[in-house]
């Protein structure tokens, strides 16, 4: 969800950064994409290691939370580039498809009815339906066993590290798009394939 459909991660690093401020600490944006991608309780340590122990983490979640919240009633979230395409290719030769992601399920509900797009996925897959998050494989197998699709079949489609990471061991065929101008070499190296954009892999598939 974050980064490849919707453009969540830009504004999530406005909040971080607005409720870092204002606790007196600063983020730089190389700190915050580090991030992406993460498991909440990778994110927590990370932050706990930037900026010290004595870093008030409720605090940061709270105003992260109010500081996002503002941003977005005045902005939305945007849709990324090639999303729609890719959707209308799938649904035409009646591929299935969902959405698989490591955000909560109210947090995942919430950015996609923000971006008017709920009711495109009639499955969706959520940290809270798994044992492990990304990049443990756990969401992805859950995802092939709700489409009744054999993993080794299954396209995932990832922007972060550690979602091909888990995808890698899930067995599935990865395709990286990625999300930000510096790419971890390791996605690079496990992805089966990687593109610019989802205009490009729809382009691909289309072939």
């Amino acid at each position: 969800m974050d980064g490849l459909v919707l453009d969540t991660e830009s504004t999530y690093i406005v909040a971080w950064q607005q409720a870092a401020d204002a606790m007196g600490y600063e983020f730089s944006d190389d700190f915050c994409l580090s991030l992406s991608g993460c498991h909440y309780k990778d994110v927590e340590l990370k932050l706990a290691e930037h900026c010290g122990a004595e870093f008030n983490l409720q605090t940061f979640n709270r105003l992260s939370s109010d500081f996002w919240r503002e941003y977005v009633d005045v902005h939305g979230i945007k849709i990324k580039h090639g999303f729609f395409g890719l959707l209308e290719l799938l649904i035409r030769q009646k591929i299935p498809y969902c959405m698989a992601t490591n955000s909560p399920a109210e947090n995942a509900l919430e950015c996609l009815q923000l971006a008017g797009i709920e009711e495109l996925f009639s499955i969706v897959v959520t940290r809270e339906q798994v044992r492990n998050g990304k990049p443990e494989p756990d969401i992805f197998l859950k995802a092939a066993e709700l489409m009744q699709s054999d993993i080794s079949r299954c396209l995932v489609i990832e922007d972060s590290l550690a979602g091909i990471v888990a995808a890698s061991r899930a067995g599935a065929v990865t395709v990286l798009v990625p999300s930000t101008a510096q790419i971890d070499p390791l996605a690079i190296e496990l992805c089966d394939l990687m593109v610019s954009d989802l205009e490009q892999l729809t382009s691909m598939i289309h072939a």
